[in-house]
């Protein structure tokens, strides 16, 4: 197995022809290694890491297993070194109780290391017949999984991604992690349990290109350009959940998020942009508003999962760092079209 340590039977050339051949497959290891660490800043970092150690050993592949395990195998054992250093990443909602106070002033836990969300435009181009397109799907890559995936033990939850997702056989699992085909079993097991309610069921999940869901967005779009409070909650579920890292209070229920909003929301009527885009495979919105000098800035940027023809969580991640890694504006001039 690749440990990064530099052989000296192949060439330069030769390990750079491996590396060609191994491109095609850095979608989805970023995809991999996202789910692993729950940040897609980590996840880039660990994937550029795969490939340098897969140069650095690529006189030791051998042809036994195909370069996409090979890499896989690089990459999961990369990713469990990188989170004894950097832990998990939780969601508010996963850490303790909802707020009973939406009009207290929230306050910033800069110290955790949140749950990033990842852009569906890193994972774009892939074709439905290939192998890739399993490990990206919109399913896999929901806000809710991926949290959960972060509260299982690291060895626990590659477990889960290498045999759930990759349908890798037991056995091959069993010699990554160096253990046995029944301990593999059972930790297959204890992580189907936790996630069970994570899990979103295929039926559940609307299609982007769904009128009924266009409308509910275009609503959601303006309501939020116009601080329109009431016509805001009226597209959320009675039990929805309104979260936004990096404030570890979370909310539950239509009256709280109407009232939240109302009380701390600094964007009043006319003042907001929302600009779409799409996040682990849910609609999003990047939402600006205006500042004294009259162009419009980043505020934060919505996931929302949308369940029933109603919102049943919104994630509102704050961070202007975020809107570039979405490919959002810096800034946008105040006399852009709005809804």
């Amino acid at each position: 197995m690749a440990d990064g340590t530099l052989g000296d039977s192949l060439t330069a050339p030769a390990r750079d022809d491996l590396l060609d051949r191994a491109q095609p497959y850095r979608r989805e290891l970023l995809a991999h290694c996202y789910r692993m660490m729950g940040s897609v800043h980590d996840a880039e970092d660990l994937v550029q890491d795969t490939y340098l150690r897969a140069w650095r050993a690529a006189d030791r592949f051998e042809g036994r297993s195909s370069l996409r395990t090979w890499l896989y195998r690089i990459a999961t054992n990369a990713c469990l070194t990188a989170i004894e250093s950097r832990g998990r990443r939780p969601m508010p909602s996963g850490l303790g109780a909802p707020s009973d106070d939406p009009e207290r002033p929230v306050t910033e836990a800069p110290e955790v290391p949140w749950l990033e969300p990842v852009p569906d435009a890193l994972f774009s181009g892939e074709q439905p017949s290939d192998p890739a397109s399993v490990v990206v799907s919109r399913s896999s890559m929901r806000l809710a999984l991926v949290a959960a995936l972060q509260h299982l033990p690291p060895r626990q939850r590659a477990v889960l991604l290498l045999r759930e997702v990759l349908k890798w056989r037991a056995a091959e699992v069993a010699e990554l992690l160096g253990t046995s085909t029944a301990s593999v079993n059972s930790a297959l097991q204890r992580a189907r349990a936790q996630l069970q309610q994570a899990a979103p069921a295929e039926d559940q999940l609307s299609e982007p290109t769904d009128p009924a869901q266009r409308e509910l967005l275009d609503r959601y779009a303006k309501a939020f350009e116009n601080s329109d409070v009431a016509a805001i909650v009226q597209l959320f579920k009675e039990d929805a959940v309104w979260e936004m890292p990096p404030f570890p209070e979370w909310f539950r229920g239509r009256d709280a998020i109407a009232r939240l909003i109302g009380a701390q929301c600094p964007i009043g009527p006319g003042e907001g942009l929302m600009l779409p885009t799409a996040a682990n495979g849910q609609p999003a919105f990047g939402l600006y508003g205006r500042h004294e000098g009259g162009d419009y800035l980043p505020f934060n940027l919505h996931v929302l999962t949308i369940t029933g023809g109603r919102i049943e969580r919104a994630a509102a991640f704050f961070g202007a760092d975020l809107f570039r890694t979405f490919g959002l504006p810096d800034s946008v001039p105040a006399d852009a079209p709005r809804r």
